[in-house]
């Protein structure tokens, strides 16, 4: 297994960017991005500002070798964020696009029970 995880990672680091891309940019994108205008710009920005802190957490403890609890903390926090996600794709009937928002938790939640348990950082 991977020291870190940068796939994830930079999904998170994307996503961040709905703390400084306005609103209707982010609708512009295409049909499975409607969902921003169901949200006020200051919940987006929110969301963006728990990615952006899951991605340097899924990175950094690796890249630097410090505090590597942060990896499966940062994980278990994607897993929350993205299984709202689904929900919301769910309620929204989105069911074409919600195989993405699947697969994101799934991930998340692996790096999370890997670094927890068989496979914690050892220094």
């Amino acid at each position: 297994m991977a020291r870190c995880h940068p796939r994830l990672s930079v999904v998170c680091l994307v996503g961040s960017s709905k703390m400084f891309v306005p609103q209707k940019k982010l609708a512009a994108v295409g049909p499975s991005a409607q969902w921003v205008l169901e949200f006020s710009p200051g919940a987006l920005q929110a969301i963006g500002a728990v990615e952006l802190p899951a991605a340097v957490g899924l990175l950094l403890p690796a890249v630097l070798d410090i505090a590597p609890v942060l990896v499966p903390l940062a994980a278990t926090g994607l897993v929350l964020l993205f299984a709202c996600a689904v929900t919301m794709r769910l309620r929204r009937g989105e069911k074409a696009t919600v195989s993405g928002d699947v697969i994101y938790p799934a991930l998340a939640a692996f790096v999370a029970w890997g670094r927890f348990g068989p496979m914690p950082f050892t220094g």
